[in-house]
């Protein structure tokens, strides 16, 4: 089984980009964390970064094409503001979940409004590193015994 992980824009920069509010770990380090998680529960992950919506976009559309089912993403500032990715998650057909770094509801105003959640699973936000662990958990969880199709009723 193989699990998405989509960073968007700016999140190349974690380490050096405002450490106050993102802490001093590098996407590298995020992606071995990850990894080694996925590692010991026998899931592979596929990382992907661009600060350009359309290559994510294109990638979100090439991993389902290769049977990709689960994905977590921080879609970064496109979070606010892009409906196109917000179709691209939700014409996927995979699970995904949401992810920040930070607590946007505990930043400025115009980063609380998620206009990606509505095609995802769920939201977590503030957690850290951490909280693309608890969301791989969750999809992984959820997809013994639950097709996607199920996943995609309860929305």
């Amino acid at each position: 089984m193989e699990i998405g992980v989509i960073n968007g824009p700016n999140l190349d920069r974690l380490g050096r980009r405002e450490p106050e509010v993102y802490g001093h770990d590098t996407l590298a380090d995020l992606e071995k964390r990850i990894s080694e998680h996925l590692g010991k529960r026998g899931v592979k992950a596929r990382f992907f970064q661009s600060n350009h919506e359309g290559r994510i976009i294109d990638t979100i559309a090439k991993w389902s094409d290769e049977g990709v089912k689960l994905l977590v993403i921080n879609p970064g500032g496109h979070t606010h503001v892009s409906v196109a990715l917000r179709d691209s998650i939700a014409g996927s057909g995979m699970r995904a979940v949401e992810v920040h770094i930070s607590n946007i509801y505990k930043r400025e105003e115009f980063r609380h409004r998620s206009v990606t959640a509505s095609a995802c699973e769920g939201v977590i936000t503030g957690l850290g590193f951490a909280g693309y662990l608890l969301a791989a958990d969750h999809l992984l969880a959820d997809a013994k015994g639950k097709p996607a199709e199920k996943a995609a009723k309860r929305k």
